[in-house]
């Protein structure tokens, strides 16, 4: 046992795994499908050592010398930080469905139905869950959990610890794609979006032509119907844009670490 500078005695490789750990349960956090509620701690903490294990058999790993001092702590931080930023960039993709679904919702009339989202434990429209899973399902089955996995082991080599702070470059990337969130939540939501406007448009015409007509008996029903109807025929459509929009996230993410 070698004891490191503050008189504390550790294993060497004990302290190394801890040290990489940290960038990489940090990306499971804050990344879709692994930061789910319903992901067990220990799983998530199982799968951060099985490929921190991995991780220091492919990169020589210099933790630092000293466990309480100024320096380990900043670059516990930047580990961190690096892994937060490739689990929040997947993150800002998946919420575009949920933009969708309120649009989708608020035309149909059931935006008030919501319940609670095992993703995330938050209150969600019922629309927003059928999205959210659609698209996790859609991640897993592109193996984007595992694209997830293979940009963390590279960020080791374009981002080696010690040298791990992210450029004005990289946040201002980040920053930028958080607007396409708000892009593809409106692409997702334009088919069935154009198609509930058409019918609000022909409700308030009749409305004006008819004024006696009794148009809540008839426009919530009809708003409803055609939705659903819509999203029936929209879904292929839909299911392919998710997979642009995973696409654009994992490339996203690899831009971050990568260059």
């Amino acid at each position: 046992m070698t004891p490191l500078g503050t008189g504390l005695a550790i294993e060497p490789q004990l302290w190394a795994l801890v040290f990489v750990m940290v960038r990489i349960g940090a990306a499971f956090i804050a990344a879709p499908v692994f930061g789910a509620m319903t992901m067990p701690v220990i799983v998530r903490v199982s799968l951060s050592g099985a490929i921190g294990v991995l991780v220091l058999g492919t990169h020589s790993i210099v933790p630092p010398a000293q466990i309480f001092a100024l320096t380990t702590f900043l670059s516990v931080a930047a580990e961190a930080l690096v892994g937060f930023a490739l689990g929040f960039v997947l993150q800002i993709a998946f919420a575009a469905p949920m933009v969708a679904s309120e649009l989708i919702g608020t035309s149909m009339g059931i935006g008030f139905a919501s319940a609670i989202d095992p993703q995330n434990g938050r209150s969600t429209p019922a629309l927003g869950q059928f999205f959210s899973m659609l698209i996790t399902l859609l991640f897993l089955a592109v193996n984007g959990h595992l694209v997830l996995v293979e940009l963390i082991v590279k960020s080791y080599d374009a981002l080696p610890p010690g040298a791990a702070w992210l450029g004005v470059d990289q946040v201002k990337n980040i920053a930028l794609f958080g607007g396409y969130t708000f892009l593809a939540g409106l692409l997702l939501a334009l088919p069935v979006g154009f198609l509930l406007l058409c019918l609000n448009l022909i409700v308030g015409m009749i409305s004006r032509a008819a004024p006696s007509l009794n148009l809540f008996a008839v426009g919530m029903p009809a708003s409803l119907a055609v939705g659903v109807v819509a999203l029936a025929l929209a879904m292929p459509a839909m299911g392919d844009y998710l997979l642009v929009i995973i696409d654009q996230a994992l490339a996203a993410a690899g831009t971050l670490v990568l260059g």
